[in-house]
């Protein structure tokens, strides 16, 4: 087996646990390599950079939050290469076990679905393009939470276009956009008030982010629709996908959103707990 090892760049911990899975996968007889982007911040765990493609890899081992699984989908491009996430940081959604699990973890892979009592849950990604006034292409991009079309200049609105499967729906002057998943719904989308909605729903949501109209709400829409984004007005904008900021946006520049052919996968052991991680989060509690 060949495991692709992504750590968290600032926590010491990630270092060790990089050793820990080395040594315990070297010992049975399996190789891990390090990431690219990772190769600076674990270069004190010892290990080599991976060897070859990251899709060519048997299993993605995510040491740290949600914002280490988030670089490692990115780094997979839409690859079907299943993610373990171990949890080093506070309450995660997408790791699924915690450092002293580690262990325990990869021998349960290893051991296969059936004898290892794990599944593969998939979840829903976006396929992100944008292009500017004069049809040139600024590139494109795989999605698992979000991508924001958001101001540039603080102080700001900017005015923003919102079109669905070709017809225009109605124009925004706010501080942004959200296309979300139902995976990005408890991130950027909640904290500008948007519904939370299930992982294992297929659904795009719109989220404006403090809108200067009254039309202030969130659209859940069918993962058969297209969502388009038109920049409007000389002041622009930028193109953040899950938290990176990809591409400047000019008046005419307009950015395609909808359901990627591709899905994330990741290790669960057992029922996955989103809605007890959920409850957890937001410190509910039962009455």
């Amino acid at each position: 087996m060949r495991v692709l090892i992504a750590g968290h760049h600032q926590e010491p911990r990630a270092i060790e646990l990089a050793r820990e899975a080395f040594a315990w996968l070297e010992q049975r007889g399996h190789t891990c390599g390090i990431g690219e982007s990772d190769i600076d911040a674990l270069s004190a765990s010892g290990i080599s950079p991976f060897a070859g493609n990251p899709s060519e890899a048997d299993l993605v081992l995510c040491l740290g939050g949600d914002g280490t699984v988030l670089r490692a989908v990115r780094l997979l491009a839409g690859a079907p290469v299943p993610i373990l996430g171990v949890n080093l940081g506070t309450l995660g959604y997408l790791t699924e076990v915690e450092g002293e699990g580690l262990s325990g973890a990869l021998d349960r892979f290893i051991q296969g679905p059936e004898r290892g009592g794990w599944s593969a849950e998939h979840r829903m990604m976006l396929s992100v393009s944008a292009r500017s006034a004069d049809g040139a292409d600024l590139g494109s991009w795989s999605v698992l939470n979000e991508a924001v079309v958001e101001k540039r200049q603080s102080g700001n609105t900017v005015r923003l276009t919102l079109i669905i499967d070709g017809s225009a729906f109605t124009s925004y002057a706010a501080d942004g956009l959200i296309v979300s998943t139902p995976t990005g719904s408890t991130a950027y989308s909640l904290s500008a008030r948007g519904p939370i909605v299930s992982p294992r729903h297929r659904a795009m949501l719109v989220t404006p982010v403090a809108p200067h109209m009254l039309f202030d709400r969130s659209l859940v829409l069918d993962p058969s629709e297209v969502v388009d984004i038109e920049v409007t007005g000389h002041r622009s904008a930028a193109l953040v996908v899950d938290g990176t900021t990809v591409a400047d946006l000019d008046d005419g520049a307009r950015v395609t959103c909808q359901p990627a052919t591709h899905t994330a996968s990741f290790i669960r052991f057992g029922d996955h707990r989103y809605h007890q991680i959920l409850k957890e989060k937001f410190s509910l509690f039962d009455r």
